[in-house]
Parts: structure tokens; C-alpha cells; sequence
């Protein structure tokens, strides 16, 4: 590993200073000798230059971490983090000033990027944040894991427990031994429940679903990019109700006429999967590959009802065929065949999970469409020093809507002093 830059600036009262590593694609396996950039800001305020480290592990897979104005844009925990620690924000590999993936890399051929694409996962991402940490001269740290965040978090503490003091997970607390396809399946149930509970109080937009899955079924809602809408596209509008707020979105686009400009705009904006991000599509159904290939997991456990019934909305259940009939998609055809069929490595190991003495805190949300409950606390058993929170007040972006990261220091904090 060599440190190519550092950079040292001011963003209005934020200490920042940015950090460019060069590290290795495979970090197991000398002989490979490609390499690729990771970049990670680290943000204080005045005075907290000494503060200790967290770092923030972003959602995904495939996002990068946010950026660190203070202002309406900024994460609503920025606050929060920066009264107690030093925050770095890391650009997952692949992501962001991280060597992001894009479409141009699709000249290299499917089977070279797909085969990039595999040293991506949340066991290198680990592997990444050692890199930064030594860098850093910090001994140990502690981390925030968000959604993806924590399932990289999950992996941390498999393989490096020891340089983590508290680790703080939020909607992130992955299964470690149940297959995708039990995941997805039961997802399927928590948007059923999601999509009746929405019915309930907009009674009427069923109908205006029904009407518009009868124009997508003949071709007639057509986005600005020219991506002709298909019913499974239009459905997946119902990853919005996995948010605190996200019922908003849902109601104001199935209020608009769909023959609008304003309802074409928002409706392509409101699909969780789309051609910024190609990573989130490509990439997806691996994150809850632990030792299984997924076969597109969600597409195959899809339940009679879901086919009977096209006003179930659906979350993060990706199918094949919008590599077919989405623009930004279609480039990725192949490379998303490809790592379907893939036979991904184990990345958690329960036994070290359990031996890992960790300690920190973690918030299940009840309703959480993405990352179920039953599961999380499966996984919540094997860490008894991180204390769970297990809540309804918030959906799964509750780190970016309440003051969850301050409940969760606070319950680290005083589980300590008990």
C-alpha cells in the first residue's frame, strides 16, 4: 500500500482532510498486482482534531459516503458523530473518488468486469479500512455501519475485532447463515404488509395502480431516457415505503395524471435502481451471498400473490429483465448474468462473531423492508455486547431522519457504566 495524497481544507466550519490510498484489488493474493484508489474525508469540528476516530460505513452496496456540508444537505447525524468523534467518511471501493465503476469500464469485456467486481464485497472493503486505520496511526477506532454499512461492519468483526472499539449498526444487522433466498422471501412479506398498510390510508390509489400497470402492460408509460416502463419497474416504486418519509413519494406520483411531464420525471426518479449507481443493480443480491450463489434470488421466491396481484408493491426484489427494458441497465446485461451464476465466498463467521467481544449498540427497526427483523436479531444473539435497539419509531433511514446514532452512543455508553 503507498499514501498518494492528502489534502487539508476548510468547508465552512468543518476540519477536513482527504485521503487518497492506493491499495491492492486482491489483498490476498500477492501475485495480482492491479491496484485501485480509496478515498476517505475525515471531518471535525474546531477543537476535535484529537477527538477519536469513527468510521461511517454507507449504505449500498454500491453508494458512496456522503459529503460533509453542514446544511440542509448534510446527514442529520453529522451533529451528533462530530460532538464525541472525528468522523471518517469512507468511499467504498468502487464508489465515489474510490476508482468508481461506471460504464466505461464495460470496454475491458463482461467477464473482466464481473471478475473486478467480485473484490468489491464487504471482506475487502474491511480490508480497506485496516489500510486507512494504520494510516491514521489509530490503534483502534470505532464504527457506524448503515444498512450495507452493517453488513461490512458484520464482516469487520469477523476477521478484526480487535481494532474496533464500539460498533454502532442502524438497520444493518445482517443474517450471517440463512440463504438469499429465505432474505427475499420474507421481505416479500414485509412489503405485502407495507403495501396493505398504504391501501389503508389511500384506499383509492389502488385503482390508480391498477390503471397504470395497464398502461405499462401496453407499452404506454415511457420515461424521459426512453426506458418503456414494465409493471415490475413500476411496482419496485414501493421501496419508497421502506423510509420514514417515503409514503410521500408513493402519494405524490400516483396523484399526478401519468400523461404529465412532472409524473414521468418523478416516477423515474422515484425506481430504486437506476444507471448512477450501476453497482447497486449488478451487484446487489450479493450482499446477502454468504457462501451461495443467488440465481436472482428475488425473482425466483417471488410468491403466487405478488404474480396474481400487481398492486403489491415490491422493494429491493431486482429482476432480469430490466436489463432488458432499462437504458442504464442494459449495458450491464451480461456482467449481471455473470455474477448470478457466481459461487460468492463466505465473509461472516459466526463462531468469531460470538467470540469478537463487541460492544456498541444497534437499531432494528420493526418495520424494516430491507433488512428483516427476525433475522437482525438472530444476529443480535451472537453479539450480547451490543445492545440492540429495537424500535418502530423510525424506518430503515432513521440514521438520516432522528437522533439515533445519539440514543445508540448513549445506550453503548451506559452499558458500559452498568
Amino acid at each position: 500500500m503507498t499514501m498518494t495524497t492528502v489534502i487539508r481544507r476548510r468547508l465552512l466550519d468543518l476540519a477536513v482532510e482527504e485521503h487518497t490510498l492506493t491499495v491492492p484489488l486482491v489483498w490476498d493474493d500477492p501475485a495480482d498486482t492491479r491496484t485501485i484508489d480509496v478515498f476517505a474525508r475525515v471531518v471535525a469540528r474546531e477543537g476535535g482534531e484529537t477527538l477519536p476516530y469513527l468510521v461511517f460505513l454507507q449504505g449500498g452496496p454500491g453508494h458512496e459516503a456522503p459529503r460533509p456540508f453542514h446544511s440542509s444537505a448534510a446527514p442529520a447525524w453529522l451533529d451528533q458523530a462530530l460532538a464525541q468523534y472525528r468522523l471518517v467518511l469512507l468511499d467504498q471501493r468502487g464508489t465515489g473518488l474510490s476508482s468508481p465503476v461506471g460504464d466505461g469500464d464495460l470496454a475491458q469485456g463482461a467477464e473482466a468486469v464481473a471478475e473486478h467486481l467480485t473484490h468489491l464485497r464487504a471482506d475487502a472493503i474491511v480490508r480497506d479500512c485496516e489500510a486507512l486505520r494504520e494510516h491514521l496511526g489509530a490503534s483502534t477506532w470505532s464504527v457506524l455501519g448503515q444498512s450495507f454499512g452493517g453488513f461490512t461492519t458484520l464482516a469487520y468483526l469477523s476477521t478484526h475485532a480487535d481494532s474496533l472499539d464500539d460498533v454502532f449498526i442502524t438497520g444493518g444487522l445482517s443474517t450471517v447463515e440463512r440463504d438469499p433466498d429465505e432474505v427475499y422471501a420474507l421481505c416479500y412479506d414485509k412489503m405485502r404488509t407495507a403495501s396493505e398498510r398504504y391501501y389503508r390510508r389511500f384506499p383509492e390509489h389502488r385503482d390508480v395502480m391498477r390503471r397504470l400497470i395497464d398502461l405499462a402492460d401496453a407499452g404506454e408509460l415511457v420515461l424521459p431516457d426512453g426506458e418503456v416502463v414494465s409493471r415490475s419497474r413500476l411496482r419496485s416504486v414501493g421501496s419508497a415505503l421502506g423510509t420514514d418519509d417515503g409514503w410521500q413519494t408513493v402519494w405524490s406520483l400516483l396523484e399526478r395524471d401519468p400523461a404529465s411531464n412532472a409524473f414521468r420525471h418523478d416516477l423515474q426518479h422515484a425506481m430504486p435502481f437506476g444507471g448512477r449507481n450501476p453497482l447497486y443493480y449488478a451487484f446487489h443480491e450479493s450482499s446477502y451471498a454468504n457462501g451461495h450463489t443467488t440465481r436472482w434470488s428475488a425473482e425466483r421466491v417471488e410468491p403466487t400473490d405478488f404474480r396474481d396481484d400487481p398492486t403489491l408493491f415490491t422493494g429491493e426484489h431486482i429482476r432480469r429483465e430490466w436489463a432488458d427494458t432499462v437504458p442504464a441497465l442494459q449495458p450491464w446485461r451480461e456482467v449481471t448474468s455473470i455474477l448470478a451464476e457466481h459461487p460468492w465466498p463466505r465473509i461472516y463467521d459466526t463462531a468469531a462473531l460470538a467470540a469478537s467481544g463487541a460492544t456498541g449498540a444497534a437499531a432494528v427497526y420493526v418495520n424494516d423492508v430491507y433488512v428483516p427483523l427476525e433475522f437482525s436479531l438472530e444476529t443480535a444473539r451472537l453479539l450480547p455486547g451490543v445492545t440492540p435497539w429495537v424500535t418502530s419509531e423510525h424506518e430503515h433511514n432513521g440514521l438520516r431522519t432522528g437522533p439515533v446514532l445519539e440514543r445508540l452512543i448513549d445506550l453503548a455508553h451506559g452499558r458500559r457504566i452498568r
